[in-house]
């Protein structure tokens, strides 16, 4: 199933199922109780993020070829990171600048989400992958200088500010991708494309980063997983490449769509 939510033209909040012609059917149900296909036509005044998420885990520096290009080892375990369930996006909607705390190097990272769809602890690698709802396309967006330069040692001031994690078109079921470490992955920046390569370069697979996630800890459904992005972030090229107001970024994802955002600066 490609999983959609949307807000109808009474400014309602639903669910629907995407069919293959870019319609949608509306759906019954929840992410606890799962979806009954009502068969009506989504009436499809705008198109939310797919889910609302409770709580946003992301793993950095998980490309081989990522480290590379940053000249950073190996990491021995994955790095862990959080953005906050306030930082998401919408898909077509802004990704805002930041003015009040202000930055000049603001980041674009294709990467893969994966979304936990029941509650799981201590799980092998062997089983993670029966815990996934679904994957969609995410952005993490990222301050890089409040990132490395202001954040006290921590990436997460400058990976949290609002709008900083655009997800989307789309949920594909699990059912759907079985081998989710093996999709194309891209960003295009205003027409450019900027990133290109594909899942299987993770340095921690996405079964490995579930295990390890879920070890001592309890993940509940509806928990986001950013899995990190491969080469070709805009703060590794010379000169480097920063979001700016007027720019059009999308992140594209094999099997699962293409999640487009405009770029403004903070009011």
């Amino acid at each position: 199933m490609r999983l959609i939510r949307y807000q109808d033209s009474a400014g309602i909040v639903h669910y629907g199922s995407q069919r293959a012609d870019g319609t949608a059917t509306r759906l019954e149900g929840d992410l606890a109780t799962g979806w009954r296909d009502t068969g009506q036509p989504a009436d499809l005044a705008l198109l939310l993020a797919p889910l609302e998420p409770r709580d946003i885990l992301c793993i950095g520096l998980n490309y081989r070829k990522h480290a590379e290009e940053g000249r950073q080892p190996i990491p021995e375990y994955p790095v862990v990171f959080m953005k906050t369930t306030t930082a998401l996006q919408h898909p077509g909607q802004p990704i805002v600048l930041p003015r009040r705390l202000p930055s000049q190097a603001v980041d674009y990272e294709c990467e893969l989400a994966v979304v936990i769809g029941r509650r799981c602890q201590n799980v092998s690698r062997a089983e993670a992958l029966n815990y996934v709802l679904g994957y969609t396309c995410a952005n993490d967006v990222s301050a890089r200088d409040w990132q490395l330069k202001r954040g006290g040692g921590q990436w997460c001031r400058g990976k949290t500010f609002a709008t900083f994690c655009p997800l989307g078109p789309c949920l594909v079921t699990a059912d759907e991708l079985p081998n989710p470490n093996a999709l194309r992955i891209k960003t295009v920046l205003n027409g450019q494309t900027m990133q290109d390569w594909t899942t299987s370069d993770m340095i921690f697979d996405v079964p490995t980063l579930i295990e390890f996630l879920s070890g001592s800890t309890i993940l509940a459904p509806g928990t986001v997983i950013l899995t990190g992005t491969p080469h070709g972030v805009g703060s590794a090229r010379q000169p480097p490449v920063y979001l700016q107001p007027g720019d059009t970024v999308s992140i594209e994802i094999e099997h699962i769509g293409t999640l487009t955002n405009p770029v403004v600066a903070e009011a």
